[in-house]
C-alpha cells in the first residue's frame, strides 16, 4: 500500500480555511481523543451528513489482510458530534496532525462545513467526509456483518471493538443513543 505524503501542501487549495481560530467537527474518536489542543469544545451538529460505521480499516483498527471498521461521515440525516475551536496560532500543527491521523490511506475527503453548535451559534467547520468511491468504503452493512467484522480485527491504534465501545460510551455521555451502533456492541459481545 503507498501512503501518501503527509503535509498541508496536500489539503486541498479550495478548501477554505479561515484566517483566524478554526473549528474541527469530531463525531467518532475525535469525540474523545481529539489528540490537539483547543481554546473552546461545544455540543455541535452537522446537517446532511450521518455517522456510520463505514469504513474498511487498514491500519488504526485493522489491517489490508484483516480489516477493521471506523465511522465514517456517509451521506444523508445528521450528526451530533462535537466542535473544538483551535487558535490560529495552532491551525497549522493541527491540521498537519489531523491530515496524518485521518488522511492515512485518503479515504476522507476534508471539507469545510457548517455546523450547528448547542448554544446556537453556526461556524464552519472541518470535517472529513467519507469517500464512497475510495476502495476502503464499506457502504451500509448489516449489524451482524459489522459485528462479526469489529469483534475480531485489530490495528495499530488497538481491537476495533474497543474503538467501538469507547465511541457508544462518549456518546451516551453526550446523551445519544443510536440503536444501530448499540445493537452491532452487544453482537460483539456474543462472539
Amino acid at each position: 500500500m503507498v501512503m501518501p505524503q503527509h503535509s498541508l501542501a496536500a489539503l486541498p487549495a479550495n478548501l477554505g480555511l479561515p484566517d483566524g481560530d478554526m473549528w474541527v467537527f469530531g463525531y467518532g474518536s475525535l469525540m474523545w481523543r481529539p489528540g490537539f489542543g483547543y481554546q473552546e469544545v461545544c455540543g455541535a451538529r452537522l446537517y446532511g451528513y450521518h455517522r456510520a460505521l463505514c469504513v474498511w480499516s487498514w491500519v488504526h483498527r485493522g489491517t489490508q489482510a484483516h480489516p477493521g471498521l471506523v465511522f465514517g461521515l456517509d451521506a444523508g440525516g445528521s450528526c451530533i458530534g462535537r466542535a473544538f475551536r483551535v487558535q490560529a496560532a495552532e491551525r497549522d500543527a493541527v491540521l498537519d496532525y489531523l491530515y496524518q491521523r485521518e488522511m492515512v490511506t485518503a479515504v476522507y475527503h476534508p471539507v469545510m462545513q457548517r455546523v450547528h453548535l448547542d448554544d446556537r451559534r453556526v461556524v464552519k467547520a472541518l470535517c472529513f467526509l467519507v469517500d464512497r468511491q475510495h476502495q476502503q468504503y464499506a457502504g451500509r452493512l448489516q449489524a451482524e456483518t459489522a459485528a462479526a467484522v469489529v469483534a475480531t480485527a485489530s490495528g495499530v491504534s488497538g481491537a476495533n471493538w474497543e474503538y467501538l465501545d469507547s465511541t457508544i460510551e462518549h456518546l451516551a455521555d453526550l446523551g445519544i443513543r443510536e440503536p444501530l451502533l448499540l445493537r452491532i456492541r452487544e453482537l460483539v459481545q456474543e462472539h
